[in-house]
């Protein structure tokens, strides 16, 4: 007889291990709180058109194309892409721009016509640098299933000799930046990484370089949006016999202390398992909120301790000035303001960077001329829990953010009733106990790659997925999360 699986939320990581472990022939249970799958790669509708409210950046193309093979498909014959020769449009509050490109090259002239040939050299050693960081974290942190400081050293000093010595976590990224660039606009640019893992760049590890090397390696845009991703996992995971509940709220998971049993549903409904794995924010476990057996499974996390928040607008507008691209940057003045706003005041600043995805736009064409589609973004603090964002507040962040776009030299109109705010308290709201974090914890400090919780726990038949766990967060590394997890379940319970 078959082995049963308990897979508790239908986000990327949740949808990866429910494909890996039917496809090894185990009977999979996938119980989605929601109507559709795909947790944070939702969307919005505004103004009669669906549009991408999460994760908008399609990158690690490998880490699909390998999931989808176990599941007996091919990637790209189940989803649509295209790669985006412009890695992104940024634009400064001073009139200035800066287009970067997969080609390290064609983004050197692009930075020696912005800036000055030493921070073009600045750029090509912070692109050999990163290479070599991912290359040594590919496969000895993020593939790695429970990775640990000494292990960790010992494989890149192995793997790495001397050039182990690129890897210093000691220091911060901002710190790190430094020594690659004078220009203070590209250490702004090269600093914004850290928030894709939700953190200040002042406070994250210099390791984090390797993000940029990810996006070198391709950017790609879904057709039909990060939707018909999480869409064509879910179908994987079908086709080799996964069994999707949605509008299945769990209430608890059973068990004891020791051991886990089952699930309860809100609705009362009880299903026991040989495993579950949760595939949400490990806080709602610590919190309580799955029930007390539960609860010392994985440690509890400080508010100050979370990851970074956002206020979004979805928009259906009209743009004119400069021309936008599918992802756009618009940056002001103090960046080390912005970030001491969020994580010591717990505030947003008053010139905020503002991330804009053009939806309709791709390598300079726009499908949607008239009422494209925008996704607006603004970095906040994860209290979503605590303050609630009135819709004045959200007015006034909606205005500062407009006319930090205005001063990178584009105009955005749109009525009212067009756009759509989601806030860090409507976050919270979706994803229980994060207080509104779309990253779990923060990567503060030179050991924060290791205190996320890996896809084991102390109690016997739970796992963990998701962007809350190890890898990290973000699409790929919570889709590698679910194949983690997966690896553990096969290779201690088979």
């Amino acid at each position: 007889m078959a082995r049963r699986a308990i897979i508790i939320g239908a986000g990327a990581g949740g949808l990866a291990c429910a494909t890996e472990l039917a496809a090894a022939g185990w009977q999979v249970d996938v119980f989605e709180a929601r109507s559709e799958p795909g947790g944070k790669m939702h969307q919005r509708q505004v103004g009669g058109v669906g549009i991408d409210s999460g994760p908008t950046v399609f990158t690690m193309h490998w880490v699909f194309e390998q999931l989808f093979k176990r599941g007996g498909k091919h990637f790209d014959d189940c989803v649509a892409l295209t790669e985006s020769r412009r890695l992104a449009r940024h634009a400064w509050t001073d009139s200035s721009y800066l287009d970067l490109f997969h080609d390290i090259d064609q983004s050197s002239e692009a930075i020696a016509k912005f800036s000055d040939e030493e921070n073009v050299d600045g750029y090509q050693r912070f692109c050999k640098d990163g290479e070599i960081i991912h290359g040594l974290l590919k496969d000895n942190f993020m593939a790695s299933a429970r990775p640990s400081p000494a292990k960790l050293t010992y494989r890149l000093l192995r793997d790495g000799g001397m050039k182990a010595l690129s890897v210093a976590p000691h220091k911060s990224l901002w710190q790190s930046l430094g020594r690659y660039f004078s220009d203070p606009r590209l250490r702004q640019l090269y600093g914004r990484y850290s928030t894709y893992v939700g953190s200040s760049p002042l406070l994250t590890p210099s390791t984090l370089m390797l993000i940029a090397h990810v996006e070198r390696q391709g950017v790609w845009c879904v057709a039909g949006g990060m939707r018909a991703l999480a869409d064509a996992m879910a179908n994987v995971a079908s086709e080799n016999g996964a069994t999707f509940h949605y509008n299945s709220a769990v209430r608890e998971i059973t068990g004891d202390e020791r051991s886990v049993r089952g699930i309860t549903l809100a609705s009362g409904e009880t299903h026991n398992a040989d495993v579950v794995i949760f595939n949400g924010d490990t806080a709602a476990l610590s919190d309580g909120l799955l029930g007390e057996r539960v609860r010392r499974a994985v440690p509890s996390r400080a508010r100050k301790q979370r990851g970074l928040s956002a206020i979004t607008w979805c928009m259906r507008a009209s743009t004119s000035g400069l021309d936008l691209d599918h992802h756009n940057v618009f940056f002001a003045a103090d960046y080390e303001k912005e970030f001491s706003h969020i994580f010591e005041q717990r505030g947003i600043c008053p010139e905020p960077t503002v991330y804009v995805c053009a939806q309709d736009r791709l390598n300079g064409e726009c499908k949607s001329p008239n009422g494209e589609r925008l996704l607006l973004l603004i970095n906040a603090p994860a209290d979503g829990d605590h303050l609630a964002w009135t819709p004045e507040k959200l007015l006034e962040q909606r205005n500062r953010a407009l006319d930090v776009i205005k001063r990178g030299r584009v105009n955005i109109e749109f009525e009212e009733e067009n756009c759509l705010a989601t806030s860090p308290d409507d976050w919270h709201r979706r994803f229980p106990a994060s207080g509104g974090s779309l990253y779990g914890a923060a990567s503060h400090g030179m050991f924060s790659i290791f205190s996320r919780a890996s896809s084991r726990t102390k109690v016997r038949g739970l796992y963990l997925a998701g962007g809350s766990v190890h890898p990290g967060p973000g699409v790929p590394m919570a889709t590698l999360s679910g194949t983690l997890a997966a690896r553990e379940i096969l290779e201690q319970v088979n």
